[in-house]
């Protein structure tokens, strides 16, 4: 009971300390930098530009709202373009190209805290755009293709609150301080829970068996048996508790920031995971419907991302 009582404990104080001295600082940043642009208008002018651009990859206007939500706000800021690409009649052949692209990239929840641990920020955010534009094409021209392309005419704009006075500015950094405060608290059960499992499965020697048992397999076709641990936890769990785990690892010396900006880097930060795929196709019926193709487009993405790392890495 005392090995027990000891796990959690040390388990509950990395979980909080990675939360609230890495996460949420990051995150109220850059969640105030990205509400501030979106308020401006800054971020409809991009979006106005690069439209027309992205359309023959099965990109529309909200989708590249996706691509930016995805990458400098959170896996699920997503979840409410989705819904209204749903809502606004997009055909099934855009929303599935959207969610592609969308689980293909790097979220910024997980990508901006682990910059942290030595994690290249630039270049997984490079990646996630090539990756992410792979998934979009792939299924927009592949595995979606057979998918309904009729789409009525829709609102593109993403309506969002306006910041015209010093006062609407403090309201958007305060609403997204609180937006940060809430993923960063949200994280905690998730992160308590996967790293006890972890510390109780090291300690009790399960994962060194597990390790020596793979090792030879993965050493065989070039890949680092460090990542067996990270990856099951990543999918199983999602991208926060593989932030953890990795965080766990290399404050202990078993894994580092050179491994970090690998391979591993496209392998697992992606929101393509259990809990990841159950959050965004919540976001509306039609969006649930084209989640098969949509997850086999974004796995070319997460290979085109796997590459690029290991040959820039």
């Amino acid at each position: 009971m005392d090995l027990l009582i000891d796990v959690i404990l040390r388990a509950g104080r990395s979980a909080v300390e990675l939360s609230f001295f890495v996460l949420l600082p990051v995150m109220v940043v850059m969640l105030s930098l990205m509400r501030l642009l979106e308020a401006r208008g800054v971020l409809d002018w991009v979006v106005a530009r690069l439209s027309p651009l992205l359309r023959p990859v099965g990109l529309t206007g909200l989708g590249i709202f996706a691509a930016l939500q995805i990458n400098f706000v959170s896996f699920a800021a997503p979840v409410a373009t989705l819904a209204m690409m749903d809502q606004r009649g997009a055909s099934s052949r855009h929303i599935a190209a959207t969610l592609a692209m969308v689980m293909a990239m790097a979220q910024a929840n997980v990508s901006m805290p682990m910059a942290a641990l030595g994690l290249n920020f630039g270049l997984v955010l490079g990646w996630s755009l090539v990756g992410g534009l792979a998934a979009a094409a792939t299924t927009y021209y592949g595995f979606g293709r057979r998918l309904p392309a009729t789409e009525q005419p829709m609102d593109e704009i993403l309506h969002h609150p306006v910041a015209e006075s010093a006062k609407g500015v403090l309201d958007v950094i305060n609403r997204a301080g609180a937006e940060a405060f809430k993923i960063a608290l949200g994280a905690i059960p998730m992160l308590v829970l996967s790293l006890t499992v972890v510390l109780a499965l090291r300690r009790m020697g399960a994962l060194d068996a597990l390790t020596g048992l793979l090792s030879p397999l993965l050493l065989g076709i070039g890949a680092d048996p460090g990542l067996i641990l990270p990856t099951l936890t990543k999918y199983l769990a999602g991208g926060t508790a593989m932030m953890g785990i990795m965080d766990e690892m290399i404050r202990a010396g078993s894994s580092s920031a050179t491994t970090l900006n690998g391979v591993a880097a496209g392998l697992l930060i992606h929101p393509l995971d259990v809990p990841g795929v159950a959050v965004l196709i919540s976001a509306g019926r039609r969006v649930a419907q084209v989640w098969k193709p949509a997850a086999l487009g974004a796995g070319v993405g997460i290979l085109v991302r796997m590459v690029g790392h290991g040959l820039t890495g």
